[in-house]
């Protein structure tokens, strides 16, 4: 289990300066962005690039940036996680680095940072990478080569950069699912890391920095994409115009989980009984559908253990069995999909561990199940609202610790946001940084964050870092 309440996510901190924006990335719909330069730079030997990225789907190798895919593979510069969630450097036909380091993270945002140098005379000082702050150390590493002493690279040349993904001779793989913040590249004399980033005094976690005002890139290919505007997500803020065009990706894909405040979303690392039982999540790991005729779950990123909090679930494919509501991970049982306090759409009726009553009106495909979890109160409460009108206290009649199936844990253990499905079933989940359902009024709780269909009632809260520092 990754986590049950972070509170200090790499770069979710309060910092003064806040980066808006992100842009989803799904795989599923081979989601990127291009840019194709029309001239080479003057400088073909150095360059760096940085990236904030957010993943959501683990297990698969993903590129996140393909730089100067033109020419031979040589030239191609590719940074990418393997299959075993490591990330690399390669250039298509072989790494040149590899990380003994997996990043599993679903729940944080990492900063990446890459120079390129091969002017250098020390073979392994040509390639410098760093993670929220750190320089990778050459012995942290399975793989270690080098591109020749001198060797052009394919970036700063009128070739192709491809974000999110791998565009090679007119096919796509490799491509990357999860959220993406702050990129820049350019080519020349490498800025340092800590042009892009420092350490909090306080907590000493690696927070961004402001880089709008930063020495503009290379003017030739140079780019910085701040995500800002939702209707020219490609836009080029550096001032270059090398603006990058859209494929499969809209104004929609437009994000407020970012470097400075994380959203919660689900989490594949969260499988009770293994992947066999866990739903395939996508859309920024806000939507898991079941095809198979067997209990399947899924479960958030972060659990809360006091405070306020709102969230909803749009039920897009109600069959068979459809239920939505939360998990305690310490308290499973027989078959690990049913344990915590869930609505069903069927009958309709609450289960809670091993015990089931009558509740509600049910629901059924395109209705919005919002959630108002008040960990405060003592037994916690959770109002259930179907369309914005309120089908009651899911949690009503249980006690901490009670007899029977009829109990709910300790609130330190956490209580995390969970769907469950058995047969055909969608879910499109929004807990306000992103969602795959068409939003109408765009509201926001009391602080401002979070974009939801109905407003979420007075005083509770988006479940995102922001909030939790404050409440949670």
């Amino acid at each position: 289990m990754e986590t049950l309440q972070r509170t200090a996510n790499r770069g979710s901190i309060s910092t003064g300066f806040d980066i808006d924006n992100s842009v989803k990335f799904e795989a599923d719909n081979t989601e990127y962005m291009k840019f194709t330069s029309s001239q080479s730079g003057s400088d073909l030997y150095r360059m760096a690039f940085n990236i904030w990225l957010k993943r959501t789907e683990l297990g698969t190798a993903q590129t996140f940036m393909l730089l100067g895919n033109g020419g031979s593979n040589s030239t191609r510069l590719d940074l990418s996680f393997d299959s075993s969630d490591r990330l690399q450097v390669r250039n298509v036909n072989s790494n040149w680095r590899l990380t003994t380091q997996v990043f599993r993270d679903t729940s944080a945002w990492y900063h990446l940072f890459f120079q390129i140098d091969t002017t250098q005379s020390t073979a392994n000082d040509r390639i410098k990478v760093y993670v929220n702050g750190n320089l990778i150390a050459i012995g942290d590493y399975t793989t270690v080569s080098n591109p020749a002493e001198d060797a052009v690279l394919g970036f700063n040349r009128n070739y192709a950069n491809i974000l999110g993904g791998r565009e090679i001779e007119s096919s796509n793989s490799q491509m990357f699912s999860g959220y993406i913040a702050q990129v820049y590249g350019s080519g020349g004399t490498p800025p340092s890391v800590t042009d892009f980033g420092e350490f909090d005094d306080d907590s000493g976690i690696w927070k961004p920095k402001n880089i709008s005002g930063i020495s503009p890139p290379d003017s030739v290919n140079g780019f910085f994409l701040d995500f800002a505007d939702a209707s020219d997500l490609g836009n080029d803020a550096s001032g270059n115009s090398n603006n990058f065009s859209l494929v499969n990706i809209t104004s929609a894909d437009q994000a407020t989980d970012t470097p400075t405040n994380s959203f919660c979303t689900l989490n594949p690392l969260m499988a009770n009984a293994g992947p066999a039982n866990y739903l395939p999540i996508t859309e920024g790991g806000t939507k898991a559908v079941n095809t198979a005729a067997a209990y399947k779950i899924a479960n958030s990123t972060f659990g809360v253990t006091s405070g306020k909090w709102y969230w909803e679930v749009k039920a897009t494919d109600v069959n068979g069995v459809t239920a939505i509501g939360v998990t305690m991970p310490f308290y499973w049982d027989a078959d690990y999909t049913l344990q915590g306090c869930i609505y069903y759409a069927q009958g309709p009726q609450r289960y809670n561990n091993a015990s089931a009553s009558s509740f509600g009106s049910g629901y059924t495909d395109g209705d919005i199940i919002s959630f108002a979890l008040d960990m405060d109160a003592t037994p916690p409460t959770m109002e259930v609202y179907k369309n914005n009108s309120s089908e009651g206290n899911l949690m009503a009649g249980l006690s901490i610790n009670g007899t029977g199936g009829a109990f709910l844990p300790v609130k330190e253990d956490g209580y995390f946001p969970k769907v469950v499905g058995y047969n055909a079933n969608t879910f499109e989940c929004n807990f306000g940084g992103y969602t795959s359902f068409s939003i109408s009024s765009a509201a926001s709780d009391a602080n401002g964050y979070g974009t939801f269909e109905y407003a979420p009632p007075s005083g509770y809260y988006a479940i995102c870092t922001k909030n939790l520092a404050e409440y949670g």
